[in-house]
Formats: C-alpha cells, structure tokens, sequence
C-alpha cells in the first residue's frame, strides 16, 4: 500500500532480530498505523515528529490497528519493493 501522512511520534527502535526503525504515522484520512522500518536492509531515515513522509510498505492488520512494514528492498525478491520518501530523498 502506498500512502502519505506525518509522524506524529518516534518511537524507540525494535532490536529483537533484525533492526527496526519505528515510528507512528497519522494518515491523511485521520487513522494512524505503526511503521516498522528494518535498518538492516535500509538506510535509518532522518524522522522528526510532524515529518512529512510518504510510503510504500504491507500492511498487516493487528488489534492496535496495523503495522506497515517490507518499507525496503526485499533481498530475496519475495515481496513487492517498498520505499519511504523525505524531503526528496528515497530510502529504500
């Protein structure tokens, strides 16, 4: 899924297994969703709160309301590429 919001807070990062950055992101449509960023595979992105950011990642639905994740290349070309985009620059 591919969308658009701002980071309305950063959270620590995931370091169980494969390092994730995380943040929370609030959508344009008002929902807000988790975003897990693995900083393994992709480069850490620069994130302030009320960043502007767009996305491509999968969406997994939870109890909390979702996790976006596979934000990155996928070294083993089983998911589709996902990308974050900020202030012109691509992290992939």
């Amino acid at each position: 899924m591919e969308v658009t919001g701002t980071v309305s807070r950063i959270l620590s990062d995931d370091n169980e297994g494969s390092r994730h950055q995380r943040f929370i992101l609030a959508l344009d449509s008002g929902h807000t969703v988790l975003v897990a960023h693995n900083i393994d595979l992709a480069k850490r992105v620069p994130l302030l709160q009320d960043s502007h950011v767009r996305l491509r990642g999968r969406y997994e639905w939870n109890d909390r309301g979702g996790v976006i994740h596979w934000t990155h290349h996928d070294p083993d070309g089983r998911h589709p590429e996902g990308w974050i985009r900020h202030r012109g620059r691509t992290y992939e």
